[in-house]
């Protein structure tokens, strides 16, 4: 992946936030790469679901390790980690594999749901997840937003050992193919590739230490209950009038039969 050459970036000249370090709302496609410095926090609608994508080893758990402050972070080294402390060492992951998968798909759910911002680890090259993931958040009215680090193989491949911990190759060539396709589509294309996402923040290995912070709007107000109706109010009984009460006089009095002649 290259670093310097990429999409056009006219929506993020336009911004003026792309280089004083003021907060930036990201809109379609914004790439900031190849640039010296970069907004120091980006912000967000309440809560959207915020996807931070990149091969492994290229710097997404940093980042979200140091967003955290600001929404729920789903990684799924979690319930990685919490099968493999349950299971015997002897057990090969392959074989729980799908129970980890499972119990992450269904965290994951459960925080979309639940109304908050939430960042989602995800390598990125499985547009089916994106999809699913802005279908789930469009129900509450909600919006998807990615942010892609674009840093290459070496780089990657570097921050994994440091981490000292390792993806199979098959795995990591998947990953790099995958990403490669997305920047190549989004240079051709621009955010219009990617249709499920309200915007794309392309991220290279210089801007993403100038990003410090993620901010979300205000919370909306709850709608408003409806107001109950008013209970139904009798009329007042309307007082009879002087000619009524003759009459009605009048009708219960018993008539004297006129004598014959």
């Amino acid at each position: 992946m290259d670093e310097t050459h990429g999409p056009d970036r006219t929506d993020a000249a336009r911004d003026p936030a792309a280089d004083s370090g003021l907060p930036l709302h990201p809109r379609g496609l914004v790439d900031l790469r190849g640039r010296e410095r970069g907004p120091a926090v980006l912000g967000y609608p309440t809560g959207a679901v915020v996807v931070v994508s990149g091969l492994p080893g290229s710097g997404k758990s940093t980042l979200l390790n140091r967003w955290s402050r600001s929404a729920t972070v789903i990684d799924p080294r979690t319930a990685h980690v919490e099968y493999q402390a349950r299971m015997p060492r002897w057990l090969p992951y392959a074989v729980y594999r799908p129970w980890v998968r499972l119990q992450h798909m269904r965290r994951l759910r459960a925080h979309v749901r639940d109304g908050g911002p939430v960042l989602v680890h995800d390598c990125g090259s499985r547009p089916w997840m994106r999809r699913w993931l802005a279908r789930s958040a469009g129900r509450q009215r909600r919006e998807l937003h990615l942010v892609l680090l674009a840093v290459d193989a070496a780089d990657a491949l570097a921050g994994q050992e440091k981490r000292g911990r390792w993806v199979p190759g098959r795995v990591f060539d998947r990953h790099r193919r995958g990403l490669a396709q997305l920047l190549l589509a989004l240079s051709v294309q621009g955010g219009a590739v990617v249709p499920e996402a309200a915007s794309v923040v392309l991220l290279d290995r210089t801007l993403r230490e100038h990003v410090v912070a993620l901010e979300f709007g205000p919370g909306r107000a709850p709608r408003p209950l409806p107001k109950p109706l008013p209970e139904p109010i009798e009329p007042p009984p309307i007082p009879p009038t002087t000619t009524t009460t003759a009459r009605v006089a009048t009708r219960r009095e018993p008539r004297t039969p006129e004598p014959t002649p």
